[in-house]
């Protein structure tokens, strides 16, 4: 069980992240600053296994969220610098959780429960069917609207299941 953090901005730049001595990884991994608004500003290091939900391309301007996990050791920089577990951009049709949810299909947090129907889509990180239930595991949920109740409840559109 991971435990995801995240922080939701503006990207401002996007720069290669250069790792290792000789550059052979060079342009395989991203540094995507994000500013939220309020002069809060944090680094992410994207890598070729972050999920980018839909697999679209982030650019400059783009409003996103970063998941990261909080008890991983970070360098003591300023800005924070976070290596990316999912990364998503935002839309207007659709939201998107990060958690781990048990096995009520209750996210960590409290803050939603899942009602999976048999169109929901429930896939791995590389787009194959997941054949087991998805309790008790970190997911990505991606949802339409849901009740207003506490847990609120939702129906997803897609699970996809971070083994």
């Amino acid at each position: 069980m991971t435990n995801f953090y995240s922080f939701h901005g503006t990207v401002t730049m996007i720069n290669d992240f250069i790792t290792g001595q000789n550059g052979e990884k060079e342009g395989c991994y991203k540094l995507i600053t994000v500013e939220n608004g309020l002069g809060t500003v944090v680094n992410f290091v994207v890598s070729p296994t972050t999920y980018v939900v839909d697999h679209v391309i982030v650019a400059a301007g783009d409003r996103i969220t970063g998941y990261y996990n909080g008890d991983a050791p970070v360098p003591l920089i300023y800005p924070p610098q976070y290596q990316a577990l999912v990364m998503v951009k935002e839309s207007s049709y659709q939201n998107v959780k990060v958690d781990y949810f048990n096995s009520q299909l209750e996210s960590k947090d409290g803050r939603l429960r899942l009602n999976i129907s048999s169109y929901t889509q429930i896939v791995l990180t590389n787009g194959q069917p997941f054949s087991r239930k998805p309790a008790n595991r970190d997911l990505i949920v991606i949802y339409g609207p849901s009740t207003k109740s506490i847990p609120a409840q939702t129906t997803p559109y897609r699970i996809i299941v971070l083994c």
